[in-house]
């Protein structure tokens, strides 16, 4: 993982939220001496998207100047290997034109070949490959994957389907905006998370301490939110204030934790007593009955034939109701007041 690979991934700006993600994970996979080589299985799981439509973003990065793909070939056994993807900010990147080549119609000039001499990411003499006169992929097709070696109209370049051959659409239209949801969502806990490191003083090029980094301390910052209740901008004002007494940014986000916690007690107590205050001013602002308004709505409920308990009516309003004439004594006697 590279922080700066990850930071110059969130500032790129007018991408689709899938778009995006997918950019972010292939930085979260970049090394800064050997660079970014995940398999299109292992890309495709983080994303949480199908290899065809991975295919498809990847396509459009590549058609705005964000990344450039290599195909690389094991020169050997001739069997394909993960591909090596230079990202927009790599020293030398160039972007790549998708011109169609008329020999094996990838949109590259061919594919790179991996010898016993390269090193160890096979990168050091790459050579191009004549195409296979079979299907002209330029590797045997048996080696590669169970794909029929003819051209097939529906993989086009990729070899993987085309998602604009499903011809289920509609049935999917809710999961995959559920998807792209879940993607916007994880976009944004991705630029609250780097304004939170920002906060706490790391630089935008420095590296984090070990307790910063990847999907624990995430889960770890998303806790504060679940179970503490916090808001985003309330953590971030939070950590802000604990720069005050501690100049050095904390290690990891366990030693924010009493800090969190107490935030959410204020919180929750200011809470209880602006609910309690506003119970007051609505129970002092409530006007209060006369005794000839409680005279008779008690007289009306001894007078009537419903259920009476005999605690409700205090020896006192009975006074009151004889006193003004709304009852008799013998009715109190026979609904069990007196």
């Amino acid at each position: 993982m590279s922080h700066d690979a990850t930071n110059w991934a969130i500032k790129q700006r007018g991408l689709k939220p899938t778009t995006k993600i997918v950019l972010w994970h292939l930085c979260d996979r970049f090394n800064p001496d050997f660079g970014c080589f995940p398999s299109q299985a292992r890309l495709a799981h983080d994303c949480e998207i199908s290899r065809s439509t991975l295919n498809d973003h990847l396509c459009q990065l590549e058609a705005r100047g964000l990344l450039r793909r290599v195909p690389r070939i094991d020169a050997v056994t001739k069997r394909q290997l993960p591909t090596r993807y230079i990202l927009g900010f790599e020293r030398g990147f160039t972007p790549r034109d998708v011109v169609p080549s008329p020999e094996i119609g990838h949109g590259t000039a061919g594919a790179v070949e991996i010898t016993d001499d390269a090193g160890p990411y096979g990168l050091d003499e790459p050579r191009a490959v004549d195409p296979c006169p079979d299907f002209g992929h330029g590797i045997d097709p048996k080696a590669v994957s169970g794909f029929c070696p003819d051209p097939c109209p529906e993989n086009g370049q990729s070899r993987v389907r085309n998602p604009d051959t499903n011809l289920v659409r509609e049935p999917l239209s809710k999961p995959v905006k559920e998807e792209e949801d879940a993607a916007a969502r994880e976009a944004d806990f991705d630029r609250f998370f780097a304004e939170l490191l920002s906060a706490l003083g790391f630089a935008a090029n420095a590296s984090l301490p070990a307790w910063w980094q990847g999907a624990p301390a995430r889960t770890h910052v998303r806790r504060w939110i679940d179970v503490l209740g916090l808001s985003e901008g309330r953590i971030i004002e939070v950590a802000t204030e604990t720069r005050r007494d501690h100049p050095n940014p904390p290690d990891g986000p366990k030693a924010l934790d009493r800090f969190m916690a107490r935030a959410a007690q204020r919180d929750a107590q200011a809470a209880a007593n602006a609910l309690t205050a506003k119970r007051s001013r609505k129970a002092h602002g409530k006007p209060q009955h006369s005794a000839d308004e409680l005279a008779a709505f008690y007289a009306a409920k001894v007078n009537s034939d419903e259920y009476l308990p005999p605690s409700m009516i205090s020896a006192a309003m009975c006074g009151l109701m004889l006193e003004r004439g709304v009852v008799t004594p013998e009715r109190l006697r026979m609904r069990g007041v007196l």
